[in-house]
């Protein structure tokens, strides 16, 4: 059974203490929280703002492989993370799923041995089942070549992937962790940590009312992402030097580029990959970049040189021009890499590692650095099996096979479900059928509940967003601003008007 967190009779009755404590609400800190706490122990999670309001939502939203890390040699790295693209798919069909990726031969750079090297090796070494292999295409004949500038590319390859909901990714983590009696505290940040022999005493503090509380952990787990060093060196008094490396990646959506399903994996001269891949059915997402950054970790944007720089890379491929004022909406994250200074923002290891800081006759702690979307399940698991000497009453892994909240139907499902719920609800139409599908899975059927019309669902805000919609957000998931809502996890802020936001900003305000 789990273990309630228990109290110290004598010195700190008080103040709650954990088997674990977890300071990041990330995709590895949500991953951590949930693989400890379906291990049996009782866990705290503190995140200073929303899940995944840094890093974790700034993705390129792929669960990939990382096609170009095999020029870097990262062999392990490759497999683990192909080896997981059809586990992941398998927890959670309903926001992850199978994408082809188009890779256009362009002469004068990577030569055609090389990507055929790269893609067999891409087939082969992860232990793939269900995704389809590479093939060869005649861009002249397929409609890939369409899109493509005409006369320019003749050839070119095409392999598996998959997409990704990472934002959503992150809040099932949480989800699935609270389910299972994790604590959960969101706009909660962690002020002070104070060590001592058997436990860590954590200060909190509540981000909207400046109230502050106290916890203890047996182990306390840095997770911070790009605060890492600084939660490390500065509040647990960890010696060292840096270990973080922050690379900034920007994105930029424009209008659809092309009307069929699949993605472009482009090569530059400067040796970067750049994506272009269907968003939100009327969008195309093209990222992303890398350089060195030095700002705030909260707050980075894309720069005017980043978004040219998207545009004429894109402009470099496709036949329709991709300008700086077709841009809809551009989003920008800092990835919180373990390197140095030297080698080049693209050329830093992509891997994770897990720094355990034990002295002798002090309470132990994780720093997490590093790590990416698809591999998060594997460090969670990793970390876990880390400190199991340490917390010996934890069962074993469990993860592997264990769907997220929604994720529970056939990895095959989704049409089905979808048909379902226009069967319920035929109102919605197909299209928003398949979005509550998308962004809910099973969870969809509670949503919408008795309702035997679209009125029944409530006040209605735009792009198919409802009271009903509104209520398991802020109900089960957390939300609490339109931003919460719109951009982490509906991305209907793409589509509301300005009066639409508005009225679901003073809506929000009322109901809180």
């Amino acid at each position: 059974m789990l273990r309630d967190p228990v109290t110290d009779p004598t010195l700190e009755a008080d103040i709650p203490l954990y088997d674990l404590a977890v300071i990041g609400g990330g995709i590895n800190g949500a991953g951590i929280a949930r693989d400890a706490a379906g291990r049996g122990l009782s866990v705290h999670l503190c995140e200073q703002g929303d899940l995944a309001s840094a890093t974790s939502s700034a993705s390129t939203k792929l669960v990939h492989g990382g096609l170009r890390y095999l020029e870097h040699y990262e062999f392990r790295l490759v497999r683990e993370a192909l080896s997981e693209r059809e586990v992941l798919w398998g927890m959670a069909p309903h926001i992850i799923w199978p994408l082809r990726f188009v890779l256009p031969h362009h002469r004068g750079l990577r030569p055609a041995w090389l990507l055929r090297l790269g893609l067999f090796l891409y087939d082969h070494i992860g232990g793939r089942c269900r995704l389809p292999p590479t093939r060869t295409l005649d861009l002249a004949r397929d409609e890939a070549g369409a899109a493509l500038k005409p006369g320019l590319f003749r050839r070119g390859f095409e392999y598996s992937d998959c997409w990704v909901d990472d934002a959503r990714l992150v809040v099932l983590n949480a989800r699935d962790a609270a389910a299972r009696g994790a604590v959960i505290r969101t706009r909660t940040r962690a002020v002070a940590a104070e060590r001592g022999s058997e436990a860590w005493r954590l200060t909190l503090e509540d981000a909207r009312t400046g109230e502050r509380s106290e916890v203890r952990a047996r182990v306390l787990v840095n997770a911070a992402g790009p605060w890492a060093d600084h939660v490390r060196a500065d509040m647990l008094a960890i010696p060292g030097p840096p270990k973080v490396r922050l690379v900034q990646g920007s994105h930029i959506v424009v209008p659809r580029l092309f009307p069929h399903e699949r993605c472009y994996i482009v090569q530059n001269a400067d040796g970067r990959i750049v994506f272009a891949i269907p968003y939100e059915r009327d969008f195309t997402l093209i990222g992303t970049t890398d350089r060195d950054y030095a700002g705030d970790p909260a707050s980075p944007t894309a720069s005017e040189e980043e978004i040219a720089y998207l545009c004429a890379v894109a402009g470099e491929y496709f036949a329709k021009p991709v300008r700086p004022e077709d841009v809809v909406w551009t989003y920008s994250g800092v990835r919180p890499l373990y390197g140095e200074d030297g080698e080049s923002a693209q050329e830093v290891t992509r891997d994770y590692v897990l720094a355990l800081d034990r002295p002798e006759g002090a309470a132990p702690a994780l720093t997490v650095y590093g790590g990416k979307i698809t591999t998060y399940r594997r460090l969670a698991e990793e970390a876990l099996d880390k400190l199991a000497s340490l917390l010996p009453e934890a069962r074993g892994a469990w993860t592997r096979g264990a769907t997220l909240p929604g994720g529970d139907f056939p990895i095959d499902g989704v049409e089905a479900l979808v048909r379902e719920v226009i069967g319920r609800a035929p109102w919605l139409g197909e299209a928003g059928a398949r979005r509550l599908v998308r962004l809910y899975g099973t969870e969809a059927r509670a949503i919408l509940g008795d309702a035997r019309e679209e009125a029944d669902l409530g006040r209605a805000f735009g792009g198919g967003l409802t009271e009903a919609e509104i209520g398991h957000l802020v109900g089960k998931e957390w939300a609490r601003t339109p931003e919460d809502i719109l951009w982490r996890r509906t991305k209907l802020g793409l589509v509301l008007t300005q009066d639409q936001r508005a009225e679901l900003e003073r809506y929000l305000a009322g109901a809180s």
